[in-house]
């Protein structure tokens, strides 16, 4: 089913901290890194001014069962940090984005987002570019209730 409810947001450049996880489950291994650090810096997941992205990185590989995630907490400049958590700065571009709610849809919308931008006056930038996952309500415990904004980055 083609997607109805795409936008096109231009994402500003972003100071950010990043962890990784690697292995099975990476995606929870990176996000309760980035939990803890924002906690540490007073920051509440869901909270106001919390705003986390993350993406695949690696990307699984054929026949095997790991790969890795990253997760990105939006920081000022004021903020700084100490490893495993790494500060980074992120560029800007432009992006078509979907929500997907509930984790058991998110490799459907996923497809989808890609097959619109594909049909769509826009195009991917030539290094493949950038895709994110944001977490809206990271605080949420239960994956069918999360709310996942999915963003690839474009060019027009």
């Amino acid at each position: 089913m083609p997607l109805t409810d795409v936008r096109i947001v231009d994402v500003p450049p972003m100071r950010v901290a990043s962890a990784l996880g690697y292995g099975r489950n990476p995606e929870d291994q990176a996000a309760e890194k980035i939990a803890r650090f924002a906690q540490a810096i007073g920051l509440i997941p869901g909270g106001p001014g919390y705003r986390a992205f993350g993406f695949n990185n690696p990307n699984p590989s054929p026949g095997s069962p790991n790969y890795g995630y990253e997760c990105w907490l939006v920081v000022g400049s004021d903020v700084d940090a100490e490893p495993p958590i790494e500060i980074k700065r992120v560029s800007a571009g432009k992006y078509a984005v979907t929500r997907c709610v509930g984790l058991q849809h998110i490799g459907q919308r996923w497809r989808a987002l890609s097959v619109w931008v594909e049909d769509s006056p826009y195009r991917f930038p030539p290094n493949g570019g950038r895709c994110l996952e944001e977490f809206l309500n990271p605080a949420e415990q239960d994956r069918a209730k999360w709310i996942i904004d999915l963003y690839i980055e474009i060019v027009a």
